[in-house]
């Protein structure tokens, strides 16, 4: 993926306090919208490889749970929350343009 942003949902198909998955060059990425902030992050747990925006997501915290063993991701630094997981997730860069969500370049895992 180039440093470009590309357009890859409309704002309005996700619903606040909800998630949807896009792909993004073959790669699942989950974007979680609170409000008019969006977030994308990698949507594959780094522990199973369930995807994550089958699971629960919680807007307040800014936390996604996995569907398959309940680990816990950070949605805005992709930090691990909860185990059993313990490799952080990728996030991306987010930007919303005339309605349209952009995702940009990765951003380093925190540990």
């Amino acid at each position: 993926m180039s440093d470009a942003f590309t357009p890859v949902a409309k704002l309005a198909d996700i619903p606040d306090g909800g998630m949807i998955q896009v792909r993004l060059d073959g790669t699942p990425i989950g974007l979680y919208r609170v409000g008019e902030r969006v977030y994308a992050m990698n949507d594959l747990c780094t522990h199973e490889e369930a995807f994550l925006s089958e699971g629960y997501f919680d807007p307040d915290e800014l936390e996604v749970e996995c569907p398959l063993h309940g680990s816990c991701f950070n949605v805005a630094d992709g930090s691990v929350r909860i185990l059993p997981a313990t490799k952080p997730e990728i996030t991306y860069e987010v930007r919303i343009e005339d309605g349209e969500v952009l995702v940009g370049p990765p951003r380093d895992p925190k540990e």
